[in-house]
């Protein structure tokens, strides 16, 4: 379990996994950053001696127009983002050699912004794109490797983040009627996603990216 600026939150996912009478080591780790993604591999390295999954969801980049934002925005959405995604399956990679499953595992977020427009979502959509992409290309490096690499691309849902959105109310109010469920999403509707895709249940999905939004990103008007 990685975290960078919640502390807390990911201390408590780690109390919840021991309770469950399972091994949790929690680290501190700039997703972006060489150095934080190579500490991690060799306390993972170290105390587990390999990898089974990985979930790479490190986002970040800030709610802001393309024509509005600078350089050092746009490489900061990129960094968090996608450079993140490379680092982390690079140095994962030959700790998946030493698996216990069949195939390895990694699931990478998304979000709709990466194939549609929103309001002031430029840099992180472009980025989230690029994710879908690079998805696709791992699974093609990785997959004659005994890794499975596929995406969730997560709907609208009513997260702490989600509060930054400019407009979110009617943002969500959108969501809600353009649902084809009439249900909201929720974290656990992602998440139980992420848990099909590491489950032998996806042993021959590869390379694809599932969205969870309710249907409501599939009509026309």
């Amino acid at each position: 379990i990685t975290y960078f600026n919640s502390p807390d939150e990911a201390r408590s996912v780690g109390a919840e996994v021991q309770a469950l009478g399972r091994r949790a080591l929690v680290v501190k780790a700039d997703m972006s950053e060489h150095e934080d993604v190579e500490t991690l591999a060799r306390v993972v390295a170290a105390e587990l001696g390999r990898l089974d999954i990985v979930v790479s969801n490190a986002a970040g980049g800030g709610f802001r127009n393309v024509l509005d934002a600078s350089l050092r925005q746009f490489d900061y959405a990129m960094r968090v983002n996608v450079r993140a995604l490379m680092l982390l399956a690079q140095h994962a990679a030959p700790l998946f050699e030493k698996r216990t499953l069949p195939r390895a595992r990694v699931v990478t977020i998304t979000s709709l912004g990466g194939t549609r427009a929103l309001p002031q979502y430029g840099l992180i959509g472009a980025a989230k794109g690029a994710i879908e992409s690079m998805t696709r290309h791992l699974a093609m490096e990785l997959g004659p490797r005994g890794v499975n690499v596929n995406c969730v691309c997560a709907g609208t849902v009513d997260t702490g983040a989600l509060r930054h959105l400019p407009e979110v109310e009617q943002v969500l109010a959108a969501r809600r009627a353009r649902s084809l469920t009439g249900l909201d999403l929720t974290p656990e509707d992602v998440a139980g996603a992420v848990l099909f895709l590491c489950s032998s249940l996806a042993d021959q999905v590869q390379g694809h990216t599932l969205v969870i939004d309710g249907g409501s990103s599939i009509q026309v008007a």
